[in-house]
C-alpha cells in the first residue's frame, strides 16, 4: 500500500482554500475498450479533475481493463470508487476505502475491507478512508438494493450530520454523500450545507446530478468535489456551460 497521501493532500488543500473539483464517474459495464478509449480522448480537455471508476454491481470483467485504458489515455488521476472488495487495480492512483456508515450492514462497514486488505497491502494504491452515506433520492437505487441498507431521509439533515461526524471521529478522512446511480433528484442542499458546516473533512457529493445548475447548487452548498456520470455523456457541453454561467472557482 502506498503510504503517501499526495492525492488526498491535494483534495484536502483544495477544500481548505475553497477550490472546487469535479470527478467523472466511469461504470466499467457501460463501454467496451474501443468505446472507452474514444470517450476518454473526448473528455481529456474538459475542465474536470479526477476519474472515479466503479459500480455497485458489475456484470462484466472489464474493471481492470477499464482502469488501465483510462490511465493509458488520460493524465487525470484515476481513483477507484469500489462497489466490492474485488474492485481493486494496481493501475489506479488511489482508492476510496468506502465504509457505508449510513447503513448497518457489516459487509459494507468492515467485511469487504477485510477481504480487500491483502491486495491493498501489496499494491501501490493510495488508500483514502471515506465515510459513505446514501441519501434518499426519490427511488430505490442499485446501491441501496445491493447493500441491503436504507438511505438517510432527504429531509433529515441532522441524521446525516451525526452519522458523518461519527465517521469523522472514527478517523475517516473524507465524506461522500450519494443519491445513488439513477437518482431522481440530487442530494438536497440542506444536507450538503449541514454536513459541511459540522464535519471538518473534504466533502464529495454525487448522484442525480443532471445539469450545470445541479453542480453549482452542490458547490454553493459546500461540496468540495461533485461527481457526475451519465449527465456528461448525454450533454458533453455540460462542464463548459457550468464555467460560463456560474462563478465557480476551479482547481
Amino acid at each position: 500500500m502506498n503510504t503517501s497521501s499526495s492525492i488526498y493532500n491535494e483534495i484536502e488543500n483544495n477544500a481548505k482554500q475553497g477550490k472546487k473539483s469535479i470527478a467523472v464517474l466511469i461504470d466499467p459495464d457501460k463501454h467496451n475498450q474501443r468505446e472507452l478509449t474514444d470517450l476518454i480522448q473526448q473528455y481529456e480537455n474538459l475542465p474536470f479533475d479526477y476519474y472515479f471508476i466503479g459500480g455497485s454491481l458489475l456484470y462484466t470483467n472489464r474493471f481492470e481493463s477499464t482502469v488501465k485504458t483510462i490511465k493509458e489515455n488520460s493524465k487525470k488521476p484515476c481513483i477507484i470508487f469500489p462497489g466490492s472488495f474485488e474492485q481493486v487495480s494496481q493501475y489506479a492512483d488511489a482508492l476510496l476505502l468506502l465504509s457505508l456508515i449510513s447503513g448497518r450492514n457489516p459487509e459494507y462497514l468492515i467485511g469487504n475491507h477485510v477481504l480487500a486488505a491483502p491486495k491493498l497491502k501489496k499494491s501501490n494504491l493510495e488508500v483514502i478512508s471515506t465515510g459513505y452515506l446514501l441519501i434518499e433520492s426519490g427511488k430505490l437505487t442499485t446501491a441501496s438494493y445491493i447493500s441491503h441498507t436504507i438511505p438517510i431521509p432527504y429531509n433529515k439533515p441532522e441524521i446525516a450530520v451525526t452519522t458523518a461526524y461519527a465517521g469523522y471521529l472514527i478517523g475517516m478522512k473524507a465524506m461522500y454523500l450519494d443519491g445513488g446511480s439513477g437518482a431522481e433528484f440530487p442530494v438536497p442542499t440542506s444536507i450538503i450545507k449541514a454536513v459541511k458546516q459540522e464535519v471538518p473533512v473534504p466533502l464529495i457529493v454525487g448522484g442525480g446530478i443532471k445539469s450545470d445548475k445541479d453542480i453549482a447548487k452542490a458547490f454553493n452548498a459546500g461540496a468540495d468535489i461533485v461527481v457526475i456520470g451519465n449527465a456528461l455523456e448525454e450533454n458533453p457541453d455540460l462542464l463548459k456551460e457550468l464555467t460560463e454561467k456560474n462563478n465557480i472557482k476551479y482547481v
